[in-house]
């Protein structure tokens, strides 16, 4: 764009400083053809050829500005038609832009649209809620296994206790036994 500008200046400056240019020479022929021309009363006279050559250059010089007019005219036409397209290439560029942009601080979760920070939001409460379930199942699982353990030691010394507790039982029935058949034989001692 800027590119347009700087070249658009640099045409109308250079047809000014043409036009000027010889806006100075045809003042210097008429200047000239003032000083040819004869003077009858209070009219001058001027010759005619002089007068058609002096014609020639202000309609070549005319033409010659219409000329420039027109391609200065042409080239601004097409700069202006330059300036809207790539005013509605930029517009279009805005609005790619813009879904590009709303496309990077978006992401799809199952289909949904979620921008980033209600993603983020929802991700780290997952994560913590995941967390306090870990640390309640493993809180619970830490506990059950204290009170396994416990259970464990309670069974074993409950069976170390029955075992104990077998072994005197067992021990005083053989002593019953024993006290028994000690009787019997005594008994049948006696009674025979």
């Amino acid at each position: 764009m800027k590119f347009f500008l700087f070249t658009f200046s640099i045409l109308i400056f250079t047809s000014f400083s043409l036009t000027a240019q010889e806006a100075v020479s045809l003042e210097n022929q008429f200047d000239n053809l003032y000083r040819k021309s004869t003077s009858y009363k209070s009219y001058k006279v001027i010759n005619k050829q002089q007068f058609l050559t002096l014609k020639k250059s202000v309609v070549d010089i005319i033409n010659t500005s219409k000329e420039e007019y027109t391609k200065v005219d042409n080239q601004l036409k097409n700069n202006k038609e330059k300036t809207a397209r790539l005013q509605e290439e930029i517009t279009t560029l805005k609005t790619n832009l813009q879904g590009i942009n709303q496309q990077k601080d978006s992401i799809s979760l199952f289909g949904i649209q979620l921008n980033k920070t209600t993603y983020n939001l929802i991700l780290w409460g997952l994560i913590v809620a995941l967390l306090l379930g870990l640390g309640y199942f493993v809180f619970k699982f830490t506990n059950s296994n204290v009170l396994t353990e416990e259970a464990q030691q309670q069974l074993t010394s409950v069976e170390h206790e029955f075992d104990v507790f077998r072994k005197k039982s067992i021990e005083r029935e053989q002593k019953l036994r024993r006290q028994l058949l000690d009787e019997e034989n005594k008994n049948k001692k006696e009674k025979n």
